[in-house]
């Protein structure tokens, strides 16, 4: 149960320093959204933990319902990353383009 409240606790500091963040216009509107929606899922889940436990076994699962959401986590976590890189080829590869425009377009014989 300590777990919980502290767990809460946690949420209750994101939740106040995305509030912070969106009165500061240091992001928008969609991302403040999505940010406090995952937020205050989380806090329902950690709040509901025993109903977890229950959904997770009538599913057939062994293990307790907060391990099967720390595994569902780490893969949607490992999903994002992959995510994150391919942005990042597809910039680099756009980048060499442009700057292999512009060299070419400055040089002059």
């Amino acid at each position: 149960m300590l777990q919980q409240y502290i767990a809460i606790a946690v949420i209750f500091f994101f939740l106040f320093r995305l509030v912070w963040q969106k009165k500061k216009k240091q992001i928008d509107s969609r991302e403040f959204l999505f940010w406090f929606v995952f937020w205050f899922v989380a806090g329902i889940i950690i709040l509901n933990l025993r109903l977890v436990d229950e959904l997770v076994a009538s599913f057939g699962f062994s293990s307790s319902g907060i391990n099967v959401l720390l595994y569902i986590s780490v893969i949607i976590l490992f999903y994002f990353v992959f995510r994150i890189r391919l942005r990042q080829e597809k910039m680099e590869r756009e980048m060499t383009k442009i700057v292999k425009n512009i060299a070419i377009n400055n040089i002059k014989p």
